[in-house]
């Protein structure tokens, strides 16, 4: 095909490999769903490889969403699949392929049984299902999809090095230090790809018999694939969490005739610090660490835009404020709050990581405190003693600011929000200096956009045909959500990740 994208900058122009190695399954990426697919494949008795662009494992998601999962029945929560179906598809507009939620939440328990028995269980952990439910009603409604890997079921356990020793004794292969370049494609299929040994600096060609499975992630460390697919990310959002995510698996795909998604997808979290003044386009770094990462924001306290006015229900799911944020000027937005701001926190019933004690990464409201005020040194968290001056601190209009506080605490005594509906337990007021305020943007953890797969997790070429030998699952595989991730369903994209990475390893490994 001509005018190939590419990825990282290499140009392998067919130069001969320094080696050619053999293999059944190849999986390119060494996180939630490679690792699930190496595993899966080796257990059907193929041979396996992984190959991995640095030189450890992703990160293995603590947190897992699925439906009648062993964790879940010991802890009597129940889930219809087919109201969870249809609120996940009504979430994406149906702009989706439902029978691919339907194939994960039909082997999420499986998976996550395999999970537990097989990696937690012979290290001394298990999972904990949450009861992370609130009320039903079209703003805050959610559902009990999450169980969390545990000793102790105090804490998170992490798990990564369990996992990797489990697929190393089944025999799997790990090449760190590894970069995917291209897939080889026949004209009748894939049948391997063109690799770069990292260390060495040369070419290896990889020849996979039964398939190749792309788990690579998604494409949110490259701007040159964002400005292409979902350039408004670049706009909401301040800080990338997935440096390793460069798009290589999507891209190597439709090289050779794969289709994706249209319409992009992604997680975002309502927690990047950005100084007062700061423009979008002048800003998105890339980490993995939790640095200029304020958890207080998602929680509800009072959120303005940059012209000091209040412009959204600050208690709908992490990404809505930085959506509702993208319609006003700047798109940036500030969050501000007064000194009786820990007596609140455990009233607003936050889901998923943001919530006070674990699950969440915040044990209590002194955690949140010393969070939150570590940034004040750094100029990230602003205090000053009036709503004047905090204004002034955030570079917002004064007079804006003072009335929309004003008004503001007239919503809370009265306890109904008559401007965006809040609900009362969530309005809370901000009358007690000294007064805090912090500039935020949206933190974006992985695009889910990706290649169209079929629930055999096959990749599909234009005609909606499988490509021969290739499969993809995770971030690199798409159909499953768009425009926002619902985390009203807590656990899904990582759930997603390892039950499609396992149905990819057992196709391949027996077709």
């Amino acid at each position: 095909m001509t005018n190939k994208l590419q990825v990282d900058g290499f140009n392998y122009k067919g130069q001969e490999p320094a080696k050619i190695i053999e293999t059944d399954v190849l999986t390119v990426g060494a996180g939630n769903a490679g690792l699930q697919a190496a595993a899966a494949a080796a257990e059907e008795g193929a041979k396996v490889i992984v190959i991995e662009k640095e030189d450890t494992i992703n990160l293995m998601r603590v947190s897992l969403a699925a439906v009648g999962a062993n964790s879940q029945k010991r802890a009597n929560n129940e889930i219809d699949k087919y109201e969870l179906v249809e609120y996940i598809s009504a979430f994406a507009q149906h702009r989706v392929d439902q029978s691919l939620i339907y194939t994960w939440v039909n082997n999420s328990a499986e998976t996550l049984n395999w999970l537990e028995d097989n990696i937690l269980k012979p290290n001394g952990a298990h999972l904990r299902s949450e009861p992370d439910a609130g009320k039903k009603d079209p703003i805050y409604n959610a559902y009990p999809t999450q169980s969390d890997t545990t000793c102790d079921d105090k804490t998170f356990a992490s798990y990564g090095s369990f996992f990797q020793d489990k697929v190393e004794e089944l025999g799997v292969e790990i090449l760190f230090n590894t970069s995917l370049i291209e897939l080889i494609y026949d004209g009748n299929g894939v049948t391997g790809v063109i690799a770069r040994d990292l260390e060495n600096d040369e070419y290896i060609q990889i020849n996979a018999a039964k398939g190749v499975i792309l788990a690579t992630g998604g494409y949110s460390a490259n701007l040159e694939l964002l400005e292409k697919w979902n350039p408004i990310s670049l706009k909401k959002n301040v800080i990338n969490d997935s440096p390793r995510s460069n798009g290589a698996g999507i891209v190597s795909a439709m090289n050779i005739g794969a289709i994706k998604d249209e319409e992009p997808a992604q997680l975002v979290f309502d927690r990047g610090l950005v100084k007062p003044g700061t423009k979008t386009e002048d800003q998105f770094t890339h980490t993995a660490k939790y640095e200029d990462w304020l958890w207080l924001a998602s929680h509800p306290f009072l959120k303005v835009n940059l012209r000091g006015e209040r412009f959204a229900n600050e208690a709908t799911p992490y990404e809505f404020i930085n959506n509702a944020a993208s319609k006003q000027p700047g798109y940036l937005y500030a969050v501000i709050w007064d000194s009786n701001y820990t007596n609140y926190l455990s009233q607003h019933h936050t889901l998923g990581c943001a919530r006070v004690g674990f699950p969440g990464y915040m044990d209590g409201a002194q955690a949140y405190k010393e969070d939150t005020e570590q940034y004040i040194d750094t100029g990230l968290v602003h205090v000053a003693d009036t709503i004047e001056e905090l204004a002034e601190k955030l570079m917002l209009p004064v007079e804006t600011v003072k009335a929309t506080v004003v008004r503001y605490n007239e919503l809370a005594e009265k306890g109904f929000d008559e401007d965006f509906g809040k609900e009362a337990s969530k309005l809370t007021p901000v009358n007690k200096g000294p007064y805090y305020g912090a500039v935020l943007g949206g933190r974006i953890l992985a695009t889910a956009d990706g290649l169209r797969i079929n629930n055999n997790m096959q990749v599909l070429d234009e005609n909606h045909d499988p490509i021969e030998g290739l499969y993809a699952a995770g971030n690199d595989s798409g159909g499953f959500f768009c425009g926002t991730y619902p985390d009203r369903v807590p656990g899904l994209a990582a759930s997603r990740a390892h039950v499609f990475g396992r149905l990819a390893g057992k196709h391949a490994a027996t077709k």
